[in-house]
């Protein structure tokens, strides 16, 4: 069995009309597993309310400045506007948010118990949200949250975060690199939206690595990158847990970049990472082609079940 936390509230995070980054991209997700060959094997789990998780306002204020998480909460409650032109706020958003925080810290406890995969099917996504700003469709910094959270559980001492996202996780990154705990390495498409995650970006700690891909790239780039690149700097930094951020907007047709991976690739990545180790946390990012998004996730869960 392998759990997959998930809650219709989440659908409640309403973004417009036409915004990427909607709520039929979660239904679109939850109909293809629940219709997957292996729908039996999957533990639908509700994410911990927030009112019940008295760990989550900790943790989050560990990742974000009491001012934002304060001016996010405002903005929800007084009717929803935007903190960029990218990212609206509705007024249910800041409590979505906080429940897609809960669903991650979820699936750490639960990883960590089991010492197998979970995967947090839960929006809005986090890797662009900095400290004291939201932008790129995030509201709160949900791998890094959770990073920081499984730090604080027995036995954990070296949390992974491997972002395979076709935008890099400037959020993220600026978040964790300065934990020496902490290892971020992200595969993401350069020239793209936000601009950063050059090479030369490591971390305080030689605890980051970039490996951006120009447009156009497919599997025979990211492979040997995999190999080569993230494989050994992950086994070297030897995890308790990895987290991975998965966004599937690399796929071939997706409307917001340039990447020509398949739906199967992510079946191969996934390999990849549990060559490393079971004790996976996946939690979705991007990805907004409805059909190679829900497609690639069911091949992100079937390697995880074989």
């Amino acid at each position: 069995m392998l759990p997959v936390i998930y809650s219709d509230e989440f659908l409640d995070h309403k973004t417009g009309k036409y915004h990427p980054e909607n709520p039929e991209r979660l239904t679109a997700i939850a109909n293809a597993l629940r219709t997957s060959v292996f729908a039996n094997k999957i533990e639908w789990r509700s994410p911990t309310p927030v009112a019940e998780s008295p760990s989550l306002m900790p943790v989050l204020v560990k990742a974000h400045t009491p001012a934002y998480i304060k001016k996010v909460g405002e903005i929800a409650s007084t009717g929803g506007s935007y903190l960029d032109g990218d990212t609206p706020v509705s007024p249910r958003s800041y409590d979505v948010a906080l429940l897609a925080v809960s669903a991650w810290l979820d699936g750490v406890e639960t990883v960590l118990a089991t010492a197998n995969p979970a995967f947090a099917l839960a929006r809005p996504p986090g890797h662009h949200a900095e400290s004291d700003a939201g932008m790129g469709f995030c509201l709160f910094s949900n791998a890094a949250i959770a990073a920081l959270f499984a730090l604080e559980q027995p036995g954990i001492n070296r949390v992974a975060v491997l972002d395979w996202d076709v935008h890099h996780g400037n959020g993220t990154q600026a978040i964790v690199e300065t934990h020496p705990q902490i290892a971020y390495c992200s595969l993401h498409q350069y020239p793209c939206y936000p601009g950063t995650g050059r090479v030369t970006e490591r971390g305080f700690h030689n605890n980051v690595l970039n490996l951006p891909v120009p447009p156009g790239s497919n599997i025979s780039v990211y492979q040997p990158l995999l190999e080569k690149k993230v494989m050994p700097f992950l086994a070297n930094f030897q995890p308790d847990l990895l987290i991975v951020s998965a966004g599937y907007d690399a796929n071939a047709a997706d409307p917001l970049a340039s990447i020509n991976l398949q739906p199967a690739d992510y079946g191969l990545f996934t390999d990849y990472c549990l060559g490393l180790t079971r004790k996976i946390l996946f939690g979705l990012e991007g990805g907004y082609d409805f059909d190679t998004l829900s497609q690639s996730v069911v091949a992100t869960i079937e390697r995880c079940l074989l």
